[in-house]
């Protein structure tokens, strides 16, 4: 069993090493799951197997003790050398490979089971969704707000909240599910969405939105122009948020070879895009509308594509001040 061990372990680590390096595309969830039926197993041996032998074991060192120092006893000895206590330890210490396998299980149960259905972490690469989530910012995602789904599977087994528009989600990306993207939800199932010089319109109606100070993106080190946004919700609601757009870039767009969704849902212009959105699909773009590869470019987000609804910083090594929640 410890050679089997090694082996698992090697497998593991050149897995792990591989995906670090960018020679593959690792998939977490499903490492975790099979991580966790792995240390589950072993765990079960433990419990119902190895433990109960290295228990017997020891009773049996114990009875041998016991009839060793009773022959010396009607000898006339009394005093016997050795430790039975450092023995029996020995006999009942748990194996390096029950131990970094079978003792590790029930911390990667706990793990394995918040992140698969209550809260998962993400990390922030690009600046597609500045000013909002800035690159760096470790944030936490609701894996129930829009329903419990199975992990690896991602079926959904009990519903929860509909997705909205101004929802920041993170969903695996269409053209490529070994990939999570996060972006905000501006459109609905059977929504017309517009997005022509640069204005955004739901149902032929213009989103309102408010000039605000330019934002300087420390990144680039330029300046954007900033606005506030008030897209509509359900019985008059509004959400709003923060968007920028960059004065040196127009509004055209050309969608991927890749696009996901009807090809005759969307319409391209020099001036800008218009789509329905499919039943059971959403659109999504990133607050930093000039620099952001979304909806407009590949196509629309299935709804079993969600992951998760974002909605806290938990860390940003680079600015502390980060650290809250968003919307």
């Amino acid at each position: 069993m410890s050679a089997l061990t090694g082996l698992l372990y090697a497998v593991l680590l050149t897995y792990l090493g591989g995906w670090y390096l960018g020679h593959w595309t690792g998939n977490f969830s499903l490492l975790l799951f099979l991580l966790t039926v792995a240390t589950g197993v072993y765990w079960l041996a433990e419990r119902f197997r190895f433990a109960p032998a290295r228990a017997d074991a020891a009773r049996a060192l114990e009875q041998q003790d016991a009839q060793r120092r009773e022959q010396l006893a009607r000898q006339g000895i009394t005093q016997v050398d050795g430790s039975l206590d450092e023995a029996r330890r020995r006999v009942l210490a748990q194996p390096w490979w029950l131990d970094w396998t079978a003792g590790l299980f029930p911390v990667i149960l706990i793990v394995f089971v918040l992140r698969s259905f209550l809260f998962e972490p993400f990390k922030i690469p690009s600046g597609s969704m500045i000013p909002t989530l800035a690159i760096g910012d470790l944030i936490l995602v609701n894996k129930y707000h829009y329903g419990v789904r199975l992990p690896v599977l991602h079926t959904k087994v009990i519903d929860n909240h509909a997705p909205q528009r101004g929802d920041v989600i993170v969903f695996r990306y269409p053209v490529d599910e070994r990939i999570d993207y996060i972006k905000r939800i501006v459109g609905l199932p059977g929504d017309r969405v517009a997005y022509v010089n640069k204005r955004l319109s739901i149902n032929g109606q213009p989103v309102a939105r408010t000039a605000l100070p330019e934002f300087y993106d420390e990144d680039s080190l330029r300046y954007a122009l900033q606005f506030e946004e008030a897209l509509p919700r359900a019985e008059g609601q509004t959400h709003r948020f923060r968007i920028l757009n960059d004065r040196d870039r127009s509004g055209f767009v050309l969608p991927m070879p890749e696009f996901r969704g009807p090809k005759d849902a969307c319409s391209y212009t020099a001036e800008g895009v218009s789509c329905t959105v499919p039943a059971g699909h959403y659109f999504v773009m990133g607050d930093n509308r000039d620099n952001s590869q979304d909806s407009r470019f590949w196509g629309f987000v299935p709804e079993g594509n969600i992951v998760g609804k974002a909605f806290f910083v938990w860390m940003n090594f680079g600015n502390l001040g980060r650290i809250g929640a968003f919307d």
